[in-house]
């Protein structure tokens, strides 16, 4: 591995002891929420402002050590694994909130705020920002990898979210990009180019944030179902006849079974579906009735409504957890985790292939998903260090993303690619693979920022 002492000593100059080659502060950030594993970085650095972040990049540019953004550390695709060695830029210290506009429902944060502290910030303004994907991930790696969640059905993605960016380039360059006026013709869309770029093109320092007024009325609810085909058909014929769900979640048999065990509750071990209404009372209501009588229609039973508050956020927490309860049905494995979406009229059939493949490879696991927007993921549990179970979970892997290109969807309608899904680019993209890299290669000519994700390598 290539010595970067100097330019660590050049980067120590800059930020003092928040840079660290400390074993313990680059295990911390060498981690996996999943099954991807590299070495640690050579060291991490905890930059406090735009000029920091700046002076970091340009010295590692000159020196050629790769720059690694890092957050809270919960993507699922090993994005933020140091493949190549060099610096791990850890931005939770860059953690205000710099600006909220009601009148305008925007708010300018710095990269290291987490969606749940802008929530609490905006409490007594009346608004709230929607884009959940689950983890109290921070709103910079959101950005990043372009993060959606449970309410994507209704509010859409962190592509739809962003309206602007402060970025810091490989070289050091701080650009910005979009601005705070709702549409723009002006130009490339530098924001929608940076917004799900996994950190190979630019360290995100700045956003601006589109905002929502909170609703008037929510309800949500949980009712069953007597087979996976009839809970996916129900969602299909909902999207279908227009009902404005602000969330509609599916969970299997197996996630129903582990949330029980872990949460306590004592839901049928049946697969489930998750709804959530906003809006007017009136409104409200008479969507819960129009959703009620489809899922009749397809066998749902045993509706549970959760109306307060604390019944909601139980609810959710319950679906939220999911991924940690279900670890729990194989004490000790790890998780092989995948992502697809596909057309909402491909949705039941990609669902059940999904589950024949997993149960011919005799791999437990489970289903769930933001199925209102075609998305759905599976969790495959394995034994560490079970070369023959990985290759078996792989292959299930692969064979869902293959499904989803075949019908016109997606490899990761959420997850994003890092190391895990890189090998599918090229099958889902064709020619346009190479021109991503070649805007790489534009932005970044060092190739410093993130190498080994997300582009070919370099010849």
């Amino acid at each position: 591995m290539v010595n970067h002492k100097q330019a660590f000593d050049e980067i120590r100059a800059v930020i003092g002891d928040r840079l660290s080659q400390k074993d313990a502060d680059r295990d911390q950030h060498g981690q996996s929420e999943t099954w991807h594993r590299a070495p640690p970085p050579e060291a991490v650095a905890w930059p406090e402002t735009t000029a920091e972040v700046s002076a970091i990049m340009a010295i590692c540019n000159r020196h050629g050590v790769p720059v690694i953004g890092w957050g809270t550390g919960t993507s699922l695709e090993g994005h933020a694994l140091a493949t190549h060695g060099g610096l791990v830029m850890d931005l939770m210290r860059m953690n205000r909130v710099l600006d909220i506009r009601p009148e305008d429902l925007l708010a300018t944060v710095q990269p290291g705020v987490t969606r749940e502290a802008l929530n609490t910030e905006l409490r007594a303004t009346g608004l709230f920002f929607p884009i959940d994907p689950g983890a109290n991930a921070s709103l910079g790696g959101m950005a990043a990898t372009r993060a959606s969640g449970t309410m994507a059905v209704r509010y859409g993605t962190m592509r739809d979210a962003v309206l602007a960016l402060e970025v810091v380039l490989a070289d050091g360059t701080v650009i910005r990009t979009g601005t705070k006026a709702a549409k723009s013709s002006a130009g490339y869309d530098l924001t929608a180019l940076m917004v799900g770029s996994e950190g190979t093109l630019g360290i995100i320092t700045e956003l601006t944030l589109r905002l929502y007024g909170q609703p008037e009325d929510v309800a949500a609810a949980v009712c069953a179902f007597a087979s996976m085909e009839d809970a996916v058909n129900c969602v299909a014929m909902t999207m279908q006849a227009g009902i404005p769900m602000a969330r509609i979640e599916f969970m299997d048999a197996v996630a129903m079974r582990a949330v029980n065990l872990n949460s306590g509750t004592s839901y049928p071990e049946q697969p489930h579906l998750l709804v959530e209404f906003n809006g007017a009372p009136a409104t409200v209501c008479n969507d819960a009735e129009a959703f009620g009588e489809i899922a009749a229609e397809h066998g749902g039973q045993g509706f549970q409504w959760a109306s307060s508050a604390e019944d909601r956020k139980k609810l959710w927490e319950a679906r939220h957890a999911a991924y940690w309860a279900t670890l729990k049905l194989r004490p000790g494995a790890t998780g092989v985790v995948t992502d697809v979406c596909v057309p909402m009229s491909e949705l039941p059939g990609a669902v059940a292939a999904a589950a024949a493949d997993m149960a011919q490879a005799g791999i437990l696991g489970n289903i769930v998903g933001h199925v209102g927007d075609g998305n759905f993921h599976t969790l495959l549990l394995i034994e560490p260090g079970n070369a023959e179970e990985l290759a078996r979970a792989k292959e299930v892997a692969n064979a869902m993303a293959r499904r989803a290109i075949a019908v016109g969807g997606t490899v990761s309608g959420e997850h994003g690619i890092g190391i895990g899904k890189r090998g599918l680019m090229a099958e889902q993209h064709g020619q346009a693979w190479q021109v991503m890299g070649a805007i790489k290669a534009a932005l970044d000519p060092n190739n410093i920022l993130n190498p080994g994700k997300m582009v070919p390598d370099r010849n």
